[in-house]
Order: structure tokens, then sequence, then C-alpha cells
């Protein structure tokens, strides 16, 4: 299949987006951590030449910055010669392009052809983003059934970012019941992935008693596995578990050194307690700019969420410090 053959390809996962049940903002992954192409001139030629698998990685290296200066605008126009000869990988990340507004014009309802066209060749991130446009009417009327038709497919393929999707589905009834086992059961499954946003809705489950009896000390496991892959959110939450001695033993060194490293990665809600932390312990002016801590480069290198990408919620996330 064209699509193994490239462990690059830039996939989109989504999830809902909402202030009063869980869900994230849309997230970039890579299967693999990307590296940039052995010959990028030889790559280019055969580009040029037409040839679809070379002009997707071209775009694909001008995305995020593969050997080359990120170019949006470019890597547009290789994705489309791409996605225009039928490779579902390029036409899967220029509906991305499209959805974020990035080298073209944001555009929702191009955004959703593309996935379409992507989607009907089984390609399952493709499948994914479909049903967050389903789910969020973007480019297309709202629909939580045909989300959960999409989700599904993808997540029949093992496709962390829908199994996530059908957790957040399933935790807040859209599309099918509400079911809190079936829940955790599909977030479960996208562990098995190491997927930050699926360990991080465990560790709210455990941490609010959320279809399983409240238990710290397991919400703190998720949240520490979702925190060691790039996820700003349980950064900020073991932050406030550290702060406020909820499943750890109270430590206000620990919680500054996670805040830190959440407001690293554009927490917000980090910002905000770590300056009130910062305040507390060290007298400083809540109000006092503060310095992020940058994360070690093990860790920056396989970052599976962006994380000014994942809101802070306010269905389950962490109190604000005061």
């Amino acid at each position: 299949m064209r699509l193994q053959a490239f462990i690059l390809t830039l996939l989109l996962s989504f999830a809902l987006q909402s202030n009063a049940t869980p869900g994230c903002q849309p997230e970039e992954l890579f299967d693999h951590a990307p590296k940039a192409p052995d010959d990028l001139s030889r790559l280019l030629e055969k580009a040029k030449e037409g040839n679809p698998e070379a002009q997707f990685r071209i775009g694909l290296a001008y995305e995020i910055s593969l050997g080359v200066p990120r170019d949006y605008v470019q890597a547009a126009s290789w994705y489309k010669k791409a996605a225009d000869s039928g490779n579902p990988g390029a036409q899967n990340n220029l509906g991305g392009l499209y959805s974020r507004g990035l080298g073209v014009p944001q555009n929702y309802n191009e955004a959703f052809r593309w996935y379409t066209r992507a989607a009907a060749e089984g390609h399952p991130a493709a499948q994914n983003n479909l049903g967050f446009m389903y789910a969020e009417g973007r480019g297309v009327s709202p629909s939580d059934e045909t989300a959960v038709f999409w989700y599904r497919k993808a997540a029949a393929k093992g496709y962390a970012g829908a199994e996530t999707n059908l957790g957040v589905m399933y935790s807040t009834g859209r599309g099918v019941p509400l079911d809190t086992e079936q829940a955790i059961k599909w977030y479960r499954k996208a562990t098995n992935s190491g997927y930050a946003p699926a360990e991080f809705e465990l560790g709210q489950m455990h941490f609010h008693g959320t279809g399983v009896p409240q238990n710290f000390p397991e919400a703190i496991k998720w949240f520490r596995r979702a925190a060691e892959h790039g996820s700003a959110a349980a950064q900020t939450q073991l932050g406030f578990a550290y702060s406020q001695g909820r499943g750890v033993a109270q430590d206000y060194v620990q919680a500054e050194r996670w805040y830190r490293l959440a407001a690293a990665n554009g927490s917000a809600e980090a910002q905000h307690n770590l300056a009130v932390i910062l305040a507390r312990v060290h007298g400083s002016e809540p109000g006092a700019p503060v310095e992020a801590e940058s994360i070690p480069a093990s860790k920056s290198q396989n970052l599976s969420v962006p994380d000014e990408d994942l809101p802070v919620r306010r269905f389950s996330l962490f109190g604000r410090e005061r």
C-alpha cells in the first residue's frame, strides 16, 4: 500500500471541543518521529518528474521543516500535485492545511472535500478527520452519528486518535448512548499506542471519579505517562496535584517544575498557575512574567501533541491556583 511505504505520513487527529464536555482541539501527530529525506535533491527531482510519493514527501518536508525551511505555500502546492494523482496521504494533509488556513485560505468545504477523498481510500487519519468535521459541522451539516461512523472505521485500523474520539463520544453521549465503560475501553485501546490524549482522559476519569471510583494514585499514573509523551494538559495537572497534595505528597518544587514544562508547551493555565506558585513560594508578584522551563530534547523530539492545541477544559481539568 502506498502509505505503508512512508512512515513520514503527517496525520491529523481530532477530538471534540467543548466547554462543558471532555474533548480537545485538532492535534498533529506522526506515526513515527519524522526524519529529513536522505537525498532531498534527488527526491525533488523525482517530484518534479511527477512521482506522487515524492511530491507528497516534498510537501511534508516543507510543512514541518524537514531539511528545508518551513513553507506552507510550497507544502500546499506539492500536496496538491500528489493529491490530484490520488495519493491519500497528500489528500489528507492538504485537507489539514485548508482546515487550518496554512499556505491556502482557510476553507472548511475544501478541507471536507479532501478528507472525504482520502477517507474513501481507507486512510485512517482522514477517516478520523472526517468524523471530526461531522462532529463539529465544519464544511458539512453536523451529525454525531456520522462522526461516530467514521471514527469507528479509523479505530478498526487501530488509529489511536479515533479510538480516543470514540471514548469522548461515549463519555458525553454524542452519537451513541452515554456509556463510561465503553469510554474507558476505547481510551485504554488508545493508550496501547502511548497516545497522550487518551492517557490524559483516563487520568481525568480517575481523578474526578467519572465512571470509576475516584483514585488519585491511578490518576497520577496516567497523568505522568501523558506528560512524558508531551501533553501540556497532563503536565499542568501534575503541577496542580503536587501543589494540592492529591495522589502525591505536596511538593511545591515539583509543582513548579511541571508548571514550567507545561508553560513551555504553551499552556495558558500553567502560566497562570506558575505565577501563583511563584508568588506563594518565592514572594514574587502574582502578575509578574514567568520564565518557562525548556523541555529536554529527548522529550521534545517525540512530542505527539502540539501543546497549544490541547486547551484547558472546564469539564475535568484542574482547579486554578488561587
